[in-house]
Protein backbone atom coordinates (compact mmCIF):
# COMPACT_ATOMS: atom_id res chain seq x y z
CA UNK A 1 0.00 0.00 0.00
CA UNK A 2 2.84 2.39 0.74
CA UNK A 3 5.83 1.02 -1.16
CA UNK A 4 4.68 1.59 -4.74
CA UNK A 5 3.70 5.26 -4.22
CA UNK A 6 6.97 5.79 -2.31
CA UNK A 7 8.98 4.26 -5.15
CA UNK A 8 7.21 6.67 -7.50
CA UNK A 9 8.23 9.64 -5.34
CA UNK A 10 5.36 10.08 -2.87
CA UNK A 11 6.45 11.66 0.39
CA UNK A 12 3.03 11.95 2.07
CA UNK A 13 0.28 9.33 1.86
CA UNK A 14 -3.31 10.47 2.45
CA UNK A 15 -5.26 7.59 3.93
CA UNK A 16 -9.01 8.17 4.31
CA UNK A 17 -10.33 5.15 6.18
CA UNK A 18 -13.15 3.28 7.90
CA UNK A 19 -11.03 1.33 10.40
CA UNK A 20 -12.86 -1.07 12.70
CA UNK A 21 -9.93 -2.83 14.42
CA UNK A 22 -7.81 -1.08 17.06
CA UNK A 23 -4.56 -2.44 15.62
CA UNK A 24 -5.04 -0.77 12.22
CA UNK A 25 -3.53 2.53 13.36
CA UNK A 26 -0.42 0.65 14.51
CA UNK A 27 -0.10 -0.87 11.04
CA UNK A 28 0.31 2.61 9.55
CA UNK A 29 3.36 3.12 11.78
CA UNK A 30 4.86 0.02 10.15
CA UNK A 31 3.97 1.18 6.62
CA UNK A 32 5.68 4.53 7.26
CA UNK A 33 8.81 2.84 8.60
CA UNK A 34 8.97 0.37 5.71
CA UNK A 35 8.83 3.06 3.04
CA UNK A 36 10.03 6.15 4.97
CA UNK A 37 6.95 8.25 4.16
CA UNK A 38 4.51 10.40 6.10
CA UNK A 39 0.92 9.17 6.38
CA UNK A 40 -2.20 11.11 7.23
CA UNK A 41 -4.90 8.68 8.33
CA UNK A 42 -8.37 10.21 8.61
CA UNK A 43 -10.62 7.65 10.28
CA UNK A 44 -14.33 7.53 11.04
CA UNK A 45 -15.81 7.49 14.53
CA UNK A 46 -19.13 6.32 15.90
CA UNK A 47 -21.36 3.42 14.99
CA UNK A 48 -23.25 2.71 11.79
CA UNK A 49 -26.42 0.64 11.93
CA UNK A 50 -26.67 -2.01 9.23
CA UNK A 51 -29.32 -4.57 8.29
CA UNK A 52 -27.50 -7.40 10.11
CA UNK A 53 -26.03 -5.50 13.05
CA UNK A 54 -23.86 -2.49 13.59
CA UNK A 55 -20.29 -1.49 12.79
CA UNK A 56 -18.24 0.63 15.17
CA UNK A 57 -15.33 2.67 13.89
CA UNK A 58 -12.20 3.16 15.99
CA UNK A 59 -11.47 6.84 15.39
CA UNK A 60 -7.86 7.59 16.29
CA UNK A 61 -7.00 9.55 13.16
CA UNK A 62 -3.28 10.19 13.06
CA UNK A 63 -0.34 11.77 11.32
CA UNK A 64 2.68 9.47 11.26
CA UNK A 65 6.27 10.36 10.36
CA UNK A 66 8.71 8.37 8.21
CA UNK A 67 10.49 7.26 11.38
CA UNK A 68 7.24 5.80 12.76
CA UNK A 69 6.69 8.60 15.29
CA UNK A 70 3.11 9.71 15.82
CA UNK A 71 3.06 13.44 15.17
CA UNK A 72 -0.64 13.79 16.03
CA UNK A 73 -3.28 11.32 17.18
CA UNK A 74 -6.98 11.85 17.63
CA UNK A 75 -9.13 10.24 20.28
CA UNK A 76 -11.24 7.15 19.61
CA UNK A 77 -14.46 9.19 19.67
CA UNK A 78 -15.52 12.68 18.75
CA UNK A 79 -14.48 15.07 16.04
CA UNK A 80 -11.12 16.79 16.24
CA UNK A 81 -8.75 18.72 14.03
CA UNK A 82 -5.02 18.09 14.27
CA UNK A 83 -2.21 19.50 12.20
CA UNK A 84 1.48 18.87 11.72
CA UNK A 85 3.99 20.45 9.39
CA UNK A 86 5.83 17.52 7.82
CA UNK A 87 9.43 18.12 6.86
CA UNK A 88 9.21 16.27 3.57
CA UNK A 89 13.00 16.15 3.23
CA UNK A 90 12.84 13.44 5.93
CA UNK A 91 10.75 11.29 3.56
CA UNK A 92 13.36 11.67 0.81
CA UNK A 93 16.02 10.03 2.97
CA UNK A 94 15.52 6.28 2.58
CA UNK A 95 18.43 5.32 4.85
CA UNK A 96 17.59 3.21 7.88
CA UNK A 97 21.27 3.15 8.91
CA UNK A 98 24.44 4.33 7.13
CA UNK A 99 24.74 0.79 5.70
CA UNK A 100 21.06 0.18 4.91
CA UNK A 101 19.04 2.08 2.30
CA UNK A 102 15.48 0.88 1.77
CA UNK A 103 15.39 1.52 -1.94
CA UNK A 104 18.95 1.10 -3.20
CA UNK A 105 19.27 -2.22 -1.31
CA UNK A 106 16.30 -3.70 -3.16
CA UNK A 107 16.86 -6.60 -5.59
CA UNK A 108 14.19 -6.07 -8.23
CA UNK A 109 15.90 -8.55 -10.53
CA UNK A 110 14.35 -11.25 -8.32
CA UNK A 111 10.80 -10.01 -8.79
CA UNK A 112 8.80 -7.65 -10.93
CA UNK A 113 5.58 -5.74 -10.60
CA UNK A 114 3.32 -5.82 -13.59
CA UNK A 115 0.42 -3.46 -14.10
CA UNK A 116 -2.81 -5.01 -15.28
CA UNK A 117 -6.01 -2.94 -15.50
CA UNK A 118 -4.60 -0.43 -13.03
CA UNK A 119 -3.75 -3.05 -10.39
CA UNK A 120 -0.44 -4.64 -9.55
CA UNK A 121 -0.28 -8.37 -10.15
CA UNK A 122 1.68 -10.87 -8.11
CA UNK A 123 5.37 -11.35 -8.97
CA UNK A 124 5.99 -14.23 -11.38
Amino acid sequence: MARTPALEGAEVLCHPSNLVLDLCQDVMVTRCLESRVFAITANRTGTEERPFGSTSFTGGSQITGPDGRLLRMGSPGGTEVGTALPETCLARDKSMTPENDLFSDRSPEFYRLRRSCGYLSEPQ
